[in-house]
């Protein structure tokens, strides 16, 4: 039998939804399974100091000890954060424990990350709250496994309340076409697909007035980051009906508005120089299963 979970709803925000009860099932996670790379690379952010570039310094370290717990003690965390790593250490290495009981441990958690909300998010009080409830849908489960699989296959989807107004500096996305970007900012900006026939549209390289209005929109995309910009530019797109010795794609051309002067202005990264890729790809060689070697087990 399965334990219902109950629906729970704050101002019309979805339970689930939420950053900080994000964060606090990702410890649970990295916990219940040391492998889960990207548990991992959630619970390391939230210290201070430890961004992208040091959370993937510390799973590689982690890696290479071979996701010992115990090892986090041994890692050199960065300066801002020497002050809350021998705790948190202490933490994974007590929920990762064979030994370690199933009731109370949302309640250890909340006493190490509770007094970093303020730090991380706007009203911590009301997101305290909220880990308090989620430590009472915990207890009506005998064990961690029980209560994470259940939250991954069944989770609320309804609620009591009434909806209300969005919870705007939760986790969340705004997809917005460049028209109607018009007059509107972000913090961070990825402008999709920066190719030619996307950038300027096929449909409007037919004239020299086409392509200038295509470089303005171009612009407007490009001046709606407040702080960072991505601009994506995929080197193949997939291609349905082929035959079967097909291809599958076609390569794309880079926008012929990222010129010199403005690559010159710009980053340029492959997915596989960001820490994490690197990071993740380590992990997923570390696990590499041998399929057929455990079919024939089954026999």
């Amino acid at each position: 039998m399965r334990a219902n979970i109950p629906y729970v709803k704050y101002g019309g925000l979805r339970f689930l939804e939420a950053a900080h009860v994000k964060d606090l099932l990702s410890i649970l996670r990295w916990a219940d399974n040391p492998r889960n790379g990207l548990a991992a690379f959630r619970v390391l952010q939230l210290l201070p100091g430890m961004g992208p570039g040091n959370a993937a310094r510390c799973w590689r370290s982690f890696l290479d000890a071979g996701f010992r717990v115990a090892s986090l003690a041994e890692f050199d965390a960065p300066a801002a954060a020497t002050e809350q790593w021998p705790a948190f250490a202490a933490l994974m290495f007590t929920l990762a424990s064979p030994r370690a009981g199933w009731p109370g441990q949302i309640a250890e958690i909340r006493a190490w990350y509770e007094p970093e909300l303020p730090r991380l998010y706007e009203s911590p009080g009301v997101r305290a709250a909220d880990l308090e409830v989620l430590e009472q849908i915990a207890g009506q489960y005998s064990r961690r496994e029980s209560f994470l699989t259940e939250l991954a296959l069944d989770p609320p989807a309804a609620t009591s309340d009434r909806a209300g107004p969005p919870l705007l500096d939760e986790d969340y996305l705004v997809l917005s076409t460049v028209h109607s970007a018009k007059g509107q900012e972000w913090d961070a900006v990825h402008v999709l697909n920066v190719t030619d026939g996307n950038f300027p549209s096929e449909f409007a390289t037919g004239s020299a007035a086409g392509i200038d209005e295509e470089r303005r929109l171009m612009y407007v995309a490009m001046t709606r980051a407040r702080f960072e910009l991505h601009l994506t530019e995929p080197q193949r797109f997939y291609v349905t009906q082929q035959a079967r010795a097909g291809d599958r794609h076609v390569y794309g051309a880079r926008s012929r508005f990222l010129d010199g002067p403005v690559l010159a202005k710009l980053d340029q990264l492959a997915w596989s120089d960001l820490p994490e890729t690197a990071a993740l790809q380590e992990t997923v060689n570390a696990v590499r299963l041998d399929v057929g070697v455990r079919l024939k087990e089954l026999w």
